[in-house]
């Protein structure tokens, strides 16, 4: 299978010249050793211009906060900060300074891109952060976070057109690229484990698990009419209508789309799954059960409203719908969800994580869905991660040979540990979803419009 990629420069496509700028480093490689390809990352090739003034309050803010970690901060003239713990190792203050004074969070994580930081256990020190994330920098900084948090860019909005092209920037990158480092069922979503600690081989057998909980808790079996929303690459459809039920899945990257439709004909299961590329605004019908597996995190909080009102229009009466979401505290959520972030620049454009409670909140006020039951297991998804993340080291040749640049590896290999430590601290969950559609009380005989025309 030939490898199929972004065309878009933040995500680093690949290239079929091998110049001295684009010939992968060791993951470690620090500026120093590396040059960073400015074409494909003009804002990790150079720290951005900052006054002197924003830098040397930035600095002043960030050796306090480190002060005060359980971690070991080791700066280029050999001095430390911090009480002890997992080493940071600092190689360019000026720069990773410059950069955070510019543009915060996001600065901190084109730092590690370029290199100018580096820690030998990277989950354990982004851990530390991710535990200390509340209380890292003083609450004024956080009151005047309009001030200094860059903004969502426009371009972004997961309007219908926008929400193609940002599903094309991370999952069209190459199936390739994630077959590396995903099992056999090409499953990218939390598994659920027998025990810990997780190994590889009790992978594909836990992200079944975890596909037949989902399953099971929408009830779906023979003649169940079962929508999907967000294909991936097929697993969950097929496991689906080997159940007997009548599958109807839908996503918007054309790369899923080709794979799981191979997929799912391999597997005998055609006549019982329809495969669309298609919009969940654009999807019409009536279902039995709905089931979407942490795609509500690519909607954006705008689109919430939209996204249930959906759920609820497709849902049959007495229906079920079936999320698997990762979460976030409601408090963390409002204090960030207006905020630009790095992972939103470079692996998930116009995402964010829900909180169940804003879940539950929006439909209740504007559906006919109630939440019934929900159960977390962030636990398996740090150990999910973390098996992720071994795997993409382990093969990083191979991404290499796919045409992805040192650069890009790094960014990937920050994201995996990124997320990892977020769910081993608690500040992530992942938790499955049971809504169910309750009858409409009225006494009228007829439907009951609702403000976008649509009967109730």
């Amino acid at each position: 299978m030939a490898a199929r990629t972004a065309r878009t420069p933040t995500t680093a496509p690949p290239s079929t010249e091998r110049s001295a700028l684009t010939v992968p480093a060791p993951l470690s490689a620090s500026p120093r050793t590396a040059a960073v390809d400015r074409s494909r990352w003009p804002d990790v090739a150079a720290a951005p211009r900052s006054s002197r003034l924003r830098t040397a309050v930035t600095a002043r803010l960030v050796g306090r906060a480190f002060d005060r970690l359980p971690l070991r901060v080791r700066l280029p003239d050999g001095s430390s900060l911090g009480k002890g713990g997992p080493l940071l190792e600092l190689r360019d203050p000026d720069a990773f300074h410059h950069r955070l004074g510019r543009s915060g969070l996001i600065g901190f994580g084109e730092s590690y891109m370029a290199g100018e930081w580096e820690a030998p256990d990277l989950v354990g020190v982004l851990a530390v952060f991710a535990e200390h994330a509340d209380s890292l920098f003083p609450a004024w900084t956080q009151k005047l976070r309009h001030l200094w948090a860059p903004r969502h860019p426009a371009a972004q909005r997961n309007t219908t057109r926008g929400a193609r092209e940002n599903i094309h920037r991370h999952y069209d990158l190459s199936n390739d690229l994630f077959a590396l480092f995903l099992d056999e069922t090409l499953t990218y979503s939390s598994a659920v484990f027998r025990g810990f600690p997780a190994t590889w081989e009790a992978l594909p057998d836990a992200q079944r698990r975890k596909t037949d909980l989902l399953l099971d808790l929408a009830g779906v079996g023979p003649g169940t009419r079962m929508l999907e929303i967000g294909t991936g690459w097929g697993d969950l459809a097929i496991r689906a209508a080997r159940r007997g039920a009548e599958v109807v899945t839908v996503t918007l990257s054309s790369e899923q789309l080709a794979l799981a439709t191979a997929r799912v004909r391999e597997a005998g299961c055609s006549d019982r799954v329809t495969l669309l590329l298609r919009d969940y605004r654009q999807v019409r019908g009536e279902y039995d059960a709905i089931v979407s597996v942490e795609m509500i995190e690519a909607v954006g909080h705008e689109y919430w409203p939209v996204y249930l009102a959906a759920l609820d229009r497709l849902l049959a009466p007495g229906g079920k719908v079936a999320l698997q979401a990762i979460t976030m505290a409601h408090h963390r959520m409002l204090a960030t969800r207006h905020t630009y972030t790095w992972i939103q620049k470079y692996i998930f454009p116009g995402g964010l994580v829900p909180s169940r409670e804003a879940l539950r909140r929006l439909t209740e006020e504007d559906t006919a869905l109630r939440l019934a039951r929900h159960e977390g297991f962030g636990a398996h998804y740090a150990e999910t991660l973390r098996l992720w993340r071994e795997r993409f080291a382990e093969r990083a040749q191979d991404v290499r040979d796919l045409g992805f640049d040192a650069t890009f590896q790094r960014m990937w290999t920050l994201y995996l540990a990124y997320s990892e430590a977020g769910f081993r601290t608690g500040y992530l969950d992942v938790e499955q979803l049971l809504f169910r559609k309750e009858p409409v009380r009225s006494t009228k005989t007829t439907p009951i419009p609702n403000p976008r025309g649509e009967a109730q």
